[in-house]
C-alpha cells in the first residue's frame, strides 16, 4: 500500500510550487505531464497498481492503469482531496477525467435546490414521526348564529370605556403574535410564527425580544430555515434579543398617535407616505403598522374605532374566537382577492387582531382559496 500511495502522490499534474489554474487552462508543463500520465505508454513505470485497471481514466479495460515515473515537483495531495480553491484535478484535466462535468455540476445544483425545497415542504406539510405544529394555520371562523355588532355601536362602547377611571393609557412598544405567507418564486410559502415584544425606556432606548411560537399549539416546535437548512425550532426559542440605543422621531408611526379621528386619519396617511385618502384595505394596513409600534390607550382606541366605523365596505360578521382564545367581534372587508377580518373587543373597542385570507387560488404560488395569508394578534 505504501508504494501505491507514493505513486498517487507523485501523479499530481500541477505541483504545489507551480501556478494554480483551478478553473482555467493548464500551462505547458502541466499539460505535458498530464499527457504523459494519461496517454504515453512509453513513459509509464514498470510498477502498477495491482487489481485497479484504468484508475484515472475512469474506465475498466484490459490494460492496467499505470503512472508516469519521476514526475517533476514535490508530491501533491491525493486525487479527490483538493487544495483550497481547487478541485481534485484543475482546469482541462478535470474535463478529461470527468467528461461533461460542467453539465454534472449544473444538474447537481438543480437537484440540491429541489431537495432543499422538498425537505422544507415535507416538514411543513407532513412533519417527522412526531408531527410538529403546522405552520400554515386555518382561517378563523365566525360563530354560527352569533349577533353582529355594528362598528358604530362598538365605537360608542369604546368612547364610554375611555371615560372610566383607571382606563388603559397609551404606551410605546408592542406585544404581538404574527405569521405571514411569504409567497415567492423560489421558496416555499411559509414564514415562521413568532411572538414579539418591544418595550421603550425613559431614556428613549428600547428592547426587542422575538421568540418562535405557535399560539394554536403551545409548547410544540415550529419550523425555521435559518442558515439555509430547514429544521425544527422549539416553541419559545429566542430568535432576537436586542437592546437599541436612544432614538427620537416626530414622524408617524414613531410619534404618538392623536386621539381625534380626523387627526388620526391624517396621521395614518402620513405613516403610509401618501396624501390620498386611504382605502379600507390601506386603512387596515396602516392600523397594523400603528399597532406594531404602539399599545393604544383607551382614548386612542376609541378614536380608532370611530375612524373604522366610517370605513367603506367594513361589515360586521359576528362573534369569533381569536388565536389567543379571546372572544371578539369580527368585521370583514373583501377587496383585491383578499378577505381581511378585523377582530375587536366587543366591550372596549380595542383591536385584538387582523387576519387576511385569499378569496381565490394563486396556482403560481401554490396557494388555494381560503388559505391564510397573514395574521396578527395584539396584546397589552
Amino acid at each position: 500500500m505504501a508504494d501505491e500511495l507514493e505513486l498517487l502522490r507523485g501523479a499530481d499534474p500541477v505541483p504545489p510550487h507551480g501556478p494554480h489554474f483551478g478553473d482555467g487552462p493548464l500551462d505547458h508543463n502541466a499539460e505535458r505531464r498530464l499527457d504523459h500520465l494519461l496517454r504515453d505508454p512509453g513513459d509509464r513505470p514498470a510498477g502498477r497498481l495491482r487489481g485497479r485497471p484504468g484508475l484515472l481514466s475512469g474506465r475498466r479495460g484490459r490494460r492496467e492503469g499505470r503512472f508516469p515515473g519521476r514526475l517533476q515537483g514535490r508530491p501533491g495531495p491525493l486525487p479527490g482531496r483538493p487544495r483550497a480553491g481547487q478541485g481534485p484535478f484543475p482546469g482541462r484535466a478535470r474535463e478529461r477525467l470527468l467528461p461533461g462535468s460542467g453539465r454534472l455540476r449544473l444538474a447537481w445544483g438543480l437537484v440540491a435546490t429541489a431537495v432543499v425545497a422538498a425537505v422544507t415542504l415535507t416538514l411543513v406539510l407532513s412533519g417527522p414521526s412526531t408531527p410538529p405544529a403546522v405552520a400554515a394555520p386555518r382561517p378563523l371562523v365566525v360563530e354560527t348564529g352569533s349577533t353582529p355588532v355594528s362598528l358604530t355601536r362598538l365605537a360608542e362602547r369604546a368612547s364610554a370605556a375611555a371615560g372610566t377611571a383607571g382606563a388603559p393609557r397609551l404606551r410605546k412598544g408592542t406585544h404581538v403574535q404574527s405569521w405571514s405567507l411569504g409567497m415567492s418564486d423560489d421558496k416555499p410559502p411559509i414564514t415562521l410564527p413568532q411572538e414579539r415584544i418591544v418595550r421603550w425606556r425613559a431614556d428613549a432606548s428600547h428592547t426587542e425580544l422575538v421568540v418562535a411560537t405557535d399560539p394554536r399549539h403551545p409548547g410544540r416546535p415550529v419550523l425555521s430555515d435559518e442558515g439555509g437548512e430547514p429544521h425544527l425550532v422549539d416553541d419559545g426559542h429566542v430568535l432576537v434579543d436586542r437592546t437599541y440605543p436612544p432614538s427620537w422621531s416626530d414622524a408617524p408611526p414613531q410619534s404618538p398617535p392623536p386621539r381625534d379621528p380626523a387627526r388620526l386619519r391624517a396621521y395614518l396617511m402620513e405613516s403610509q407616505f401618501t396624501d390620498s385618502p386611504l382605502t379600507t384595505p390601506e386603512l387596515l394596513d396602516a392600523m397594523a403598522t400603528l399597532l406594531d409600534h404602539w399599545t393604544l390607550g383607551a382614548r386612542e382606541s376609541a378614536a380608532l374605532a370611530r375612524l373604522l366605523a366610517g370605513a367603506e365596505g367594513l361589515r360586521p360578521a359576528g362573534r369569533v374566537t381569536d388565536r389567543m382564545g379571546r372572544h371578539g367581534q369580527a368585521y370583514v372587508n373583501d377587496s383585491g382577492g383578499v378577505r381581511r377580518m378585523l377582530i375587536m373587543d366587543p366591550a372596549t373597542g380595542v383591536v385584538l387582531g387582523l387576519e387576511s385570507t385569499l378569496t381565490g387560488p394563486e396556482p403560481a404560488f401554490g396557494v388555494e382559496e381560503g388559505d391564510v395569508m397573514s395574521y396578527s394578534a395584539w396584546m397589552r
